[in-house]
């Protein structure tokens, strides 16, 4: 996965915001105002950091390699995820969902099922909306 695809795949969620709080090259992806994913877009080989269920994140890492405990994070609730090509881009989009569907669980009932239901019509993020080229990507993959 590349970071094109990458950035995509994160903007590609209802209310998800692209955000730099840490510092100018740690990019924290937030939906409603919680984090469900961070990256650095100049690491090589790239890597994600991805909220997961704490049972399913132990599996992920015995069976993946690119798979490892959060790197500056609770490594109970977070895995970074290494691109290195190892596993397939759909797999990785799978866990990107999964990262922001835990996130998704511990809103307010009223402000997810907002965002289910937008999940459901397809909406994306407004950045995603507002960025022509971003649009036009998720186009060609929605």
């Amino acid at each position: 996965m590349d970071a094109e695809h990458l950035r995509m795949a994160l903007l590609g969620f209802p209310d998800t915001t692209e955000e730099t709080p840490f510092d100018e090259h740690t990019i924290v992806y937030k939906v409603s105002g919680k984090m469900f994913a961070l990256t650095d877009y100049r690491e090589k080989p790239l890597s994600v950091n991805l909220k997961c269920d704490p049972d399913l994140a132990l599996g992920l890492r015995d069976e993946f390699p690119c798979v490892v405990p959060g790197y500056h994070m609770s490594k109970k609730h977070w895995n970074t995820v290494i691109l290195d090509g190892s596993v397939p881009d759909s797999q990785i989009d799978s866990w990107i969902r999964h990262s922001f569907e835990q996130v998704l669980k511990g809103l307010p009932k009223s402000r997810r099922q907002e965002i289910e239901a937008q999940l459901e019509q397809g909406v994306v993020s407004r950045q995603a909306q507002s960025d022509p080229e971003l649009r036009e990507l998720l186009k060609k993959t929605i």
